[in-house]
This record gives C-alpha cells, sequence and structure tokens, in this order.
C-alpha cells in the first residue's frame, strides 16, 4: 500500500475464521492477516470489472503477436 494510516477499530471478528486466515496467509500478526485480506478483497472486486470489458475490445484476426513480441 502506498498510504497508511493507522484507524483504531472494535470489530466482532469470528476467532476461528481469523485463525484460520492467519494460518493460510502465513501471517504472524492478526493486524497483517486482516490487512492482506482487505487487500485481497479490494483485487478481487477491482477484477470483476474486467469482465465488463469483454466484447469491447476490437479484435484484428491478422494480427501477429508472436511477431510483435520477436520485435523486443
Amino acid at each position: 500500500m502506498s498510504h497508511c494510516v493507522a484507524v483504531p477499530t472494535n470489530l466482532e471478528i469470528d476467532d476461528r475464521l481469523l485463525a484460520k486466515a492467519q494460518k493460510a496467509g502465513g501471517h504472524k500478526t492478526k493486524k497483517a492477516t486482516v490487512n492482506d485480506a482487505l487487500a485481497e478483497y479490494i483485487r478481487h472486486r477491482d477484477q470483476r470489472g474486467v469482465t465488463k470489458l469483454f466484447g469491447s475490445v476490437v479484435f484484428e484476426p491478422a494480427f501477429d503477436y508472436k511477431a510483435e513480441r520477436a520485435k523486443r
């Protein structure tokens, strides 16, 4: 994250669920677990917007992507 502001919170989080997430993510702290989970949630939601692009991209059947890669 580029900018982080500490905001004190008081949340009722299922301890078993948090422990499973902490273990699954390999996090040492609950804070790291929650921050990573929130970032992953946002990435997932942002990716859903990509589906709106389906059908809106102009497809050029003659385009040779392999030739373009070879130029690099």
